[in-house]
């Protein structure tokens, strides 16, 4: 996840305008991880919000 996607013109936003773009952001990814596994027929585990932290690579 890229936070310059998520907080855009950051140094106009106030922390509450940043928290709730995040918050709305995570929304977003379990609402995509859980779509992508009802296509599969399997159940969507909770996002850990530090995967979102670290690159694919370094998982």
């Amino acid at each position: 996840m890229n936070a310059s996607a998520i907080l855009q013109d950051e140094d106009n936003m106030t922390l509450e305008e940043k928290l709730a773009a995040i918050d709305k952001a995570m929304k977003n990814a379990q609402a995509q991880a859980n779509e992508e596994a009802a296509a599969r027929g399997t159940s969507a585990a909770p996002i850990d919000p530090a995967s979102l932290t670290i690159c694919d690579g370094c998982e």
